[in-house]
């Protein structure tokens, strides 16, 4: 950007003030740099609102239930693990006001979601339960038919056992790092 339009955006801005100010409505986190403490993350950016109070993930996730068990089988590309079996089950229900259409009926869902019984399956399966109950991995929303459905949100889900990635299986050796990070972007570690 040339000298001349900084100029010209830094007067026409009634947000921007010099860098390092505390007065600026746009928080601008040059004080970190000179502190050694560095940018604040990714993370702390997307929660961080100007006042220093963090917003809530606003959830529309129906009321369900989870549980897993343990298979002894084995998953694509973990030959040496049990498999976890993850079962949510969700009953029909109507929409509320966190809903899309707010009254109207959504049809119900059972889905079942594998892990590796191995350390890091058993953290996600953890991380998992967290986001589940603050309502995080589900969602009701209109399908391609133009029914109200419950879904998954943003993190997805394992839902087959074999398949690859492209069928929602495994092998997917980069799954769990995947979902582990997702799920650590939405405050959930």
């Amino acid at each position: 950007m040339a000298a001349a339009d900084v100029n010209n955006r830094t007067n026409n801005s009634t947000d921007l003030k010099i860098m390092g100010s505390d007065q600026s409505k746009n928080k601008l986190h040059c004080n970190r740099y000179l502190d050694k403490q560095g940018p604040p993350s990714v993370e702390q950016q997307a929660r961080e609102e100007v006042n220093g109070t963090y917003r809530v993930p606003k959830s529309s996730q129906p009321p369900g239930q989870m549980t897993w068990v343990v298979l002894h089988r084995d998953l694509p590309g973990f030959p040496h693990d049990n498999t976890l079996q993850i079962s949510y089950i969700f009953p029909d229900g109507v929409q509320t006001e966190k809903h899309p259409h707010p009254g109207l009926p959504y049809s119900g869902l059972r889905l079942c979601a594998y892990l590796p019984e191995n350390r890091e399956g058993k953290k996600v399966v953890k991380l998992l339960e967290k986001a589940f109950y603050k309502e995080l991995l589900f969602t009701v929303a209109t399908n391609k038919d133009g029914k109200d459905v419950i879904t998954t949100a943003s993190i997805p889900l394992k839902t087959q056992q074999d398949g690859g990635s492209r069928a929602n299986g495994y092998p997917d050796p980069d799954y769990l790092k995947t979902v582990s990070k997702l799920l650590k972007d939405k405050g959930i570690e």
